[in-house]
């Protein structure tokens, strides 16, 4: 990998720009990746939003969850602050539970290209129903793929969304 300045390598990115433009309608052009300095290693990165919203395509009404990212990062990793915007575009978004998530995993798999990615919603209930939809995908490499159909088998609402004592503050 070429060395590169941290300062060049951080020019193009929303991180650290003076004035933060924030989107009203989905756009996943927002999304930004950088450079895995690690590649050849296997390491988990988990990232979680606990204020998404999004619209409900019927009433219009919004719904809101919390979207935990799982992935194992190959070439590329996602810059955590094109994400926030990213997720916040959907805001005005009309699209039912399953389909944000399953749209943000495969927005996120066609910006980076993990081994591995899984994406979770847990959705606060509304008409007295909670939904938890889950999306994943797995490079063609073995082992991922075995991961992939392990974390299918065994997935249930709340087990991979790994709740951090600083969303109960």
């Amino acid at each position: 990998m070429k060395k590169t300045s941290r300062k060049k390598e951080l020019a193009n990115f929303s991180l650290g720009k003076e004035k933060t433009n924030y989107e009203n309608d989905y756009n996943p052009k927002l999304l930004e990746a950088f450079a895995n300095k690690n590649p050849a290693s296997i390491a988990w990165t988990s990232l979680i939003c606990p204020e998404f919203t999004s619209l409900c395509p019927k009433t219009g009404q919004p719904d809101f969850a919390t979207i935990f990212i799982n992935y194992i990062a190959d070439k590329k990793m996602v810059e955590s602050k094109s994400l926030k915007l990213y997720l916040f575009s959907f805001r005005n978004h009309g699209d039912f539970h399953e389909d944000c998530i399953q749209t943000i995993c495969n927005d996120l798999v066609k910006l980076m290209k993990p081994r591995f990615i899984e994406v979770i919603g847990e959705f606060t209930p509304r008409g007295g129903i909670a939904i938890f939809p889950y999306a994943s995908w797995a490079n063609g490499e073995k082992e991922n793929q075995e991961l992939l159909s392990a974390r299918r088998t065994n997935y249930s609402p709340g087990k991979y969304g790994a709740r951090s004592s600083f969303l109960s503050r």
